[in-house]
């Protein structure tokens, strides 16, 4: 049986996405979001998103890593699906969804989306470090030597080393460029390598460099390996609220796997 498909990316973060309103999607089967991700042997992917009804939001998004295994929030992933679900005909130019970690808005400007994450109270600043959760938990830090990293290599040291061994942790590495202007480089977890891109990843940066004094601005320009990416915000006493992740979401293609 077909069944069909549809490729987005945003600043290269690709992923497929399927409309299961149906429920038709088999969403247990970890090897079959594997092999669907897989760039060699299936159609390729950073991860894979279900659209499906919700009872009191246009509707949800379900979110699984290249791995197979359900994650935790994707802020690219959400700007795709706003537009997917724009061109299924689902909602108009905003909408309110529901995601694993609640309930997101989003703006859409022909290709540009613009995503209401979550607010964010918890920041750390360790030794080299920042760590945060911006609906996913990443570790941030400087280094201006960002062209030259072994992303993977690092990365992954990294992200199995304590105290992040037990759940993982994305990895963000991150040049100043000038002031509220960074570029940024991620190894992200479930896809266990480097991303062109990565949403929750540039929210991270955007909130953990105004927290350690690197820029004061409350809107902050991300260069990632896959394009550019707008993070605005409001810093309050208990923390950075009204945070908005802004840049493009498009279409690649429509396709039928067979499985």
């Amino acid at each position: 049986m077909a069944h069909v498909f549809y490729k987005y990316q945003g600043t290269g973060n690709d992923f497929i996405i399927i409309d299961n309103r149906q429920d038709k999607f088999r969403k247990n089967d970890t090897k079959l979001i594997s092999f669907l991700c897989d760039r060699r042997f299936g159609i390729g992917a950073d991860g894979l998103i279900l659209l499906e009804d919700h009872s009191t939001h246009d509707f949800e998004m379900v979110y699984y890593n290249s791995d197979g295994n359900e994650s935790s929030m994707c802020g690219n992933g959400g700007r795709c699906i706003a537009s997917f679900a724009r061109f299924l005909g689902i909602i108009d130019d905003e909408t309110t969804f529901h995601a694993i970690d609640g309930a997101h808005k989003a703006i859409l400007n022909g290709d540009i989306v613009s995503l209401l994450m979550q607010d964010v109270s918890l920041i750390e600043h360790r030794n080299n470090h920042v760590f945060l959760d911006t609906g996913s938990p990443h570790h941030v830090q400087l280094s201006p030597s960002l062209s030259e990293l072994n992303i993977k290599e690092k990365g992954a040291e990294i992200r199995y080393s304590e105290p992040y061994s037990e759940k993982g942790v994305n990895v963000n590495f991150v040049k100043k460029l000038s002031d509220g202007h960074f570029a940024i480089r991620t190894y992200e977890r479930g896809v266990e390598d480097e991303t062109l891109s990565c949403g929750t990843g540039v929210t991270a940066v955007a909130l953990a460099m105004n927290y350690i004094g690197e820029t004061e601005k409350n809107l902050v320009q991300l260069e990632t390996e896959g394009g550019k990416l707008e993070v605005s915000f409001e810093r309050t006493k208990n923390g950075y609220s009204d945070v908005w992740l802004k840049g493009p979401a498009k279409q690649v293609f429509k396709g039928e796997v067979t499985w």
